[in-house]
């Protein structure tokens, strides 16, 4: 089995969320690992797929929000450093390559499924490597994992939407031996 991993420099994480139901609030996680091992990428063919999000990596563009973020109200990240995904089942059909395993996020999991779009391969210019390019958007429900804290609004409705929607950028390459 040949392992693929994230390349963090062409390689994006994601998010938004409501804000007081009238804006939305965009951040992303820095410190990431993505995996996926099988003997074909191009087929999947029993493919693993393997995630790991430093959640002390969140950045919101604000101090103080990603402080909040990190702490007990939402991931806890001192106890939960990671928001984690392991597959169960991989299948590819045309471009779309239908992931299903356990995601697990401040300590509670569920398993859920997500469509990747398989965007092709190419060699990069620079050494010359065979490189693989998959996106998704996706959206979760962020208190089915616990992160339930908010705050009702006098005009009605709350601080922060349930609903976070998250998009991925990934590309891969071979993993190289050290």
């Amino acid at each position: 089995m040949t392992v693929y991993v994230s390349d963090p420099v062409h390689s994006e994480v994601d998010f938004q969320v409501k804000h007081m139901m009238v804006s939305k609030v965009k951040g992303s996680f820095e410190e990431f690992n993505f995996e996926i091992e099988t003997d074909n990428l191009d087929t999947f063919e029993g493919a693993k797929v393997r995630a790991e999000i430093e959640t002390a990596s969140i950045n919101t563009g604000n101090a103080d929000r990603d402080a909040h973020l990190k702490s007990e109200d939402f991931f806890d990240a001192e106890n939960n450093p990671k928001i984690t995904f392991t597959s169960n089942n991989v299948e590819k059909s045309g471009d779309t390559v239908k992931v299903t395993g356990d995601v697990t996020i401040a300590g509670v999991t569920k398993e859920k499924t997500f469509d990747l779009v398989y965007n092709g391969k190419g060699i990069s210019p620079m050494g010359g490597q065979e490189v693989h390019g998959l996106e998704t958007e996706f959206t979760i429900n962020r208190e089915e994992f616990g992160l339930t804290w908010n705050a009702s609004l006098e005009t009605g409705g709350v601080l922060v939407s349930r609903d976070v929607k998250a998009q991925l950028e990934l590309q891969f390459s071979e993993k190289q031996e050290d």
